[in-house]
């Protein structure tokens, strides 16, 4: 059967995806790939060379002879770059694995309570966002200060006999990362226990299937999708986190959302930010990268 031609309206729908990742992604990317080339300058911008089409080809050739990989030299020399890398993926690997431990048990109670509790639930999760990211942090700034709310309730129930300190360590980026990531992890859990059918459930058990069983053998199996969903949800961001680990962490180890606001910002070394920005992006999307091509392969052979 002949296949009908796309009308207009089709073919701007499906391009429409495209030329939004196009200008909000790419094109971006290619900017700061550029600036990450480059040498910093006391001027505006603060880096050479710039490329000036004014010039004609020599103006072309100039930019490409200025362009270097100095940067890039610099991030392998220097361990202050390596450690906020390893401290970044430290942090992102705990942290998700606490939001998974915890939303999980979240989302399946969720997806097992009746169906006109659910939506109640639901809007429970969602309940924080609807409230300035910034104010939630400056609330736990206040909660976790030492003469704060959570001292003095250790105090009062004589779990402590000193107020312990939690600013300024990685006990309060943990706090703050799973408190502001967890929706992000219960909701596509939830989306997926939600649809599990359960007459699979039954029949595990009327094959004699314990319930810690039918649960490791059925339940997770079938849910991973959302546990996949969730942890790349939660485990993009949280590598790059700035908010968090500035205001509630130290500075003995930055993260690398962190150093990368220093050289943008304190240091005015766009080139360095560019390219400590650029080896991010590529350590992230290359796993994922690799995983879909992956799982392409793996439902091309079944």
């Amino acid at each position: 059967m002949k296949k009908q031609p796309r009308s207009l309206w089709q073919r701007f729908a499906i391009s429409l995806p495209y030329a939004w990742l196009v200008a909000f992604f790419l094109v971006p990317f290619l900017i700061v790939l550029k600036i990450s080339f480059s040498q910093g300058a006391i001027a505006l911008p603060p880096y050479r060379p710039v490329l000036d089409l004014t010039a004609g080809w020599q103006g072309i050739e100039r930019f490409f002879t200025g362009l270097s990989f100095d940067n890039y030299r610099l991030l392998g020399s220097d361990p202050l770059y390596l450690l906020s890398y390893v401290k970044s993926l430290e942090i992102a690997a705990f942290s998700t694995l606490m939001l998974l431990v915890i939303g999980y048990p979240i989302a399946y109670g969720m997806a097992r309570t009746p169906r006109r509790l659910q939506a109640v639930l639901v809007v429970l999760v969602m309940l924080p966002f609807w409230t300035s990211f910034l104010i939630r942090i400056y609330a736990w700034m206040n909660i976790l200060q030492r003469d704060g709310p959570l001292n003095e309730l250790l105090m009062t129930l004589h779990i402590v006999r000193e107020p312990p300190v939690w600013l300024a360590t990685d006990t309060a980026i943990y706090i703050g990362i799973v408190y502001s990531y967890l929706p992000f992890m219960v909701l596509p859990l939830y989306a997926v226990l939600e649809k599990l059918d359960e007459s699979l459930l039954e029949a595990a058990a009327d094959l004699g299937c314990p319930r810690w069983k039918t649960f490791w053998l059925v339940t997770l199996p079938l849910s991973s999708p959302g546990v996949l969903a969730g942890v790349l949800l939660c485990f993009i961001p949280i590598v790059g986190e700035f908010v968090i680990p500035d205001l509630l962490g130290g500075s003995r180890a930055p993260m690398i959302g962190q150093t990368i606001w220093m050289e943008f910002f304190g240091n005015k070394d766009w080139p360095t930010a560019s390219a400590v920005a650029i080896v991010l992006v590529c350590l992230l999307v290359t796993p994922i990268v690799v995983f879909q091509h992956q799982a392409m392969r793996g439902g091309e052979r079944s």
